[in-house]
């Protein structure tokens, strides 16, 4: 779903099959670096939580209220990829609008 939503947003598509090596990469931004960081930090938050210093380094990109905006996207995405596991929905069949 959110790489045929990036294409028809016209993401480039050395970014989009990157994603998975996001910190070998060249084409992301510190600033896109942090938020991927923080994604992967609270998605698997039960193996070691948010470290004080991925907080701090989050913060000099996002003020508090782009962070906390950033954190319910990063939840929000969570949670219907969660529900979609739990349902048996199969990946795949979404179509973009427009």
């Amino acid at each position: 779903m959110h790489t045929k939503d990036a294409r028809a947003a016209g993401e480039t598509e050395e970014r989009i099959y990157l994603l998975d090596a996001w910190r070998e990469a060249p084409w992301y931004t510190d600033e896109e670096r942090a938020a991927l960081e923080l994604t992967e930090a609270v998605t698997l938050i039960s193996e070691r939580g948010v470290p004080n210093d991925l907080y701090e380094r989050v913060r000099r990109y996002f003020d508090e209220g782009k962070y906390v905006a950033l954190l319910m996207a990063i939840n929000t995405i969570n949670c219907w990829n969660r529900l979609n596991i739990a349902c048996g929905n199969v990946a795949g069949r979404y179509k973009p609008r427009g």
